[in-house]
């Protein structure tokens, strides 16, 4: 699939870029070109001490912000693929910063859709987040009308033979902001601050996330939103999987924060096709592609009406147990819990 083609991934030195570049030369040896594409000169700079240009000269590494849209233009010459990871993620940042967030994740959004078009790429993914799914924080809205943008974009692609298609997952195990690192500072505190004790939350380890967009890159005909089906956890059963001794204080939701989140909501479930490890939300807009196309393409059923898929009514739940084991996968060995 990635053989002999050339990968742009923008925010290319966070958590996923990381993971997706491990995993391209893994899997595709024969890549041609991976471009990571950040603005952290520091982490791009950690990069290439681990991946060196004498041992892995299909790496390039370009500084730049997904606002900048000649800059990106450049970073999108002789690509084939575009995985789109950047983005403004914090909750409480966007709340106060709401103008940067909208210039990141919606004019970023615009920009990769445009010089993707213009230089003749072929495939597009974008990753997105359950806070998009009928969204009450800024980031979440923000992130719906990426969505929206990216869905919408197969409908003007004119001539070019270019697929755009989007995959919204939860929370990815131990990621950077994720609760699981804060909780490991605060354990040595002896108390955890809890928002709410009935919260829950979507549960995905990074390597599935990074398995879904290649899921997606094979199988979109475009337009279609990706969801896999993944476990729930309990903010308590987290508590206790990494610090059962601890004091817990209850500090109260933070602006912007659900008690549950959800990927599908009951309007989406009109439009949702399940397949199988995975479903596929299908644009409410599709002027090349019908809703018989996409059922041909992919198989599967609709769901059933009223359908939604929602963290705390999920029927997959992750345990004390198994969370310690996964946050014993995730993190460095001097973290074993």
């Amino acid at each position: 699939m990635l053989d002999n083609k050339s990968v742009l991934i923008t925010g290319g030195t966070g958590s996923f870029g990381k993971q997706f570049l491990k995993t391209i030369l893994t899997r595709y040896p024969a890549v041609k070109r991976i471009a990571l594409y950040s603005r952290d000169e520091l982490k791009q700079f950690e990069l290439r001490q681990q991946y060196p240009r004498s041992e892995y000269p299909q790496l390039r590494f370009f500084i730049g912000d997904v606002r900048d849209r000649r800059r990106l233009k450049k970073a999108c010459e002789n690509i084939d693929i575009i995985i789109h990871t950047a983005a403004m993620k914090q909750v409480d940042t966007a709340e106060y910063n709401p103008g940067e967030c909208i210039l990141t994740n919606i004019t970023g959004a615009e920009n990769v859709i445009d010089c993707a078009i213009e230089c003749g790429v072929s495939d597009v993914v974008a990753l997105s987040t359950d806070k998009a799914c009928a969204p009450i924080n800024l980031y979440g809205a923000t992130k719906l009308v990426s969505d929206k943008l990216f869905t919408a974009a197969n409908n003007i692609r004119g001539k070019s033979d270019i697929r755009f298609s989007v995959v919204r997952y939860g929370n990815v195990m131990g990621s950077r902001g994720s609760v699981i690192p804060f909780f490991m500072r605060k354990k040595k505190e002896g108390k955890l601050p809890i928002t709410h004790p009935d919260m829950t939350r979507f549960n995905i380890s990074i390597q599935d996330g990074v398995n879904l967009v290649l899921f997606a890159l094979t199988n979109h005909l475009g337009g279609e939103i990706f969801v896999p089906k993944i476990p729930s956890y309990r903010i308590l059963d987290v508590a206790k999987a990494i610090a059962p001794e601890a004091e817990l204080e209850i500090v109260g939701v933070r602006p912007g924060e659900k008690i549950h989140e959800e990927m599908i909501t009951t309007t989406d479930s009109l439009s949702t096709i399940d397949l199988g490890k995975y479903y596929a939300i299908l644009p409410s807009v599709a002027i090349n592609i019908s809703r018989e196309q996409y059922l041909a393409h992919h198989g599967g059923t609709f769901v059933e009406p009223g359908f939604h898929y929602n963290s705390g009514e999920n029927s997959e739940w992750e345990t004390v147990e198994s969370l310690r084991k996964e946050i014993r996968e995730c993190l460095s060995p001097d973290c074993i819990l």
